[in-house]
């Protein structure tokens, strides 16, 4: 059976995604509800200046986030034929990262999208290199309106920046190895307990913004739960028996997302972070902006001895 192939150049008509934020190369379908996308990866991509040098790693939120870019593709003719509505992940369940994709991997990106029901269309992902599987997900898409108007922000909080905070952002890239364009904590507020609470500012500078919807600002929901994962990587890294050990993405057990994300937010992430064995790490984690929660995920990630 002959199929349809698109290109970038037609991708990029059908989605708003840019550089360095589109994760399709190519993109067909075979017939019914299955979609599959090409996503060749190479060492030349910004991503691996920051995730991680030396131990490049495409990072397990931009496999998802290619999943959702082809899910997109699947259930805009559906949710909005029109091109007129923001069209966004609702949902994560069930994301496992089974192994990891690196340069010179050619990933293949397959989704089944179901019939819409209620305004969402559910997708199941698996992405696959030429050894095996990489990733598995289940999204739920859904459109909300595009508000480009925003309000005025609370300047000075309890959560800006001050003397007392416990970990500036030196001190938080002294226990994880994220970095530009990758590291999104500027730094640790508080850590009482499991509890810790971290923030992010968000600024229309960010690769990750400007290259992800030009015509309508908003944060990855993707990375969202990467921003969630990477401040409770912190305070877990710093703890004595686990200095020098690399954190590694296992699983999304659920991640939500309720409002969108815009430049000039800042965010506060609250992550609960149990005690855990000297291989893994869990944590449960809402992102706010002032008081609203603007996404939750819940978590699991590997300790490796680099």
């Amino acid at each position: 059976m002959s199929c349809k192939v698109y290109g970038v150049e037609a991708i990029k008509e059908m989605l708003p995604f840019r550089y360095p934020m589109l994760l399709l190369d190519r993109v067909w379908t075979e017939g019914g509800n299955k979609y599959f996308g090409l996503k060749n990866i190479s060492i030349n991509e910004d991503m691996f200046l920051g995730h991680f040098p030396g131990h490049p790693i495409m990072p397990g939120v931009l496999q998802v986030e290619a999943m959702f870019q082809l899910a997109t593709l699947a259930a805009k003719p559906h949710l909005d034929p029109h091109g007129k509505l923001d069209i966004y992940l609702r949902k994560l369940e069930r994301v496992k990262f089974r192994s990891p994709a690196n340069p010179g991997d050619r990933l293949l990106i397959e989704i089944e999208a179901a019939e819409p029901k209620d305004g969402m269309v559910e997708v199941t992902a698996t992405n696959r290199n030429a050894t095996g599987v990489t990733c598995q997900a289940q999204l739920t898409i859904a459109v909300r309106e595009r508000l480009p108007q925003v309000e005025k922000p609370v300047i000075f909080n309890d959560c800006d920046k001050r003397e007392n905070i416990v970990m500036d952002v030196n001190k938080v890239m002294s226990y994880i190895p994220h970095r530009y364009p990758f590291l999104f904590v500027d730094y640790i507020l508080s850590v009482e307990g499991p509890k810790v609470v971290a923030v992010k500012n968000v600024t229309h500078n960010e690769p990750i913004m400007y290259g992800y919807s030009p015509d309508y600002y908003v944060l990855s929901g993707a990375v969202q739960s990467e921003i969630v994962a990477q401040a409770g990587c912190v305070p877990t890294l710093a703890r004595p028996e686990n200095q020098g050990k690399l954190a590694y993405y296992l699983s999304i057990k659920r991640a939500e997302f309720f409002h969108p994300v815009r430049p000039g937010d800042q965010l506060r992430i609250e992550i609960v972070m149990p005690e855990g064995n000297s291989k893994f790490g869990r944590g449960d984690g809402r992102m706010l902006v002032d008081d609203k929660v603007v996404s939750e995920t819940e978590m699991t990630f590997a300790l490796i001895a680099t």
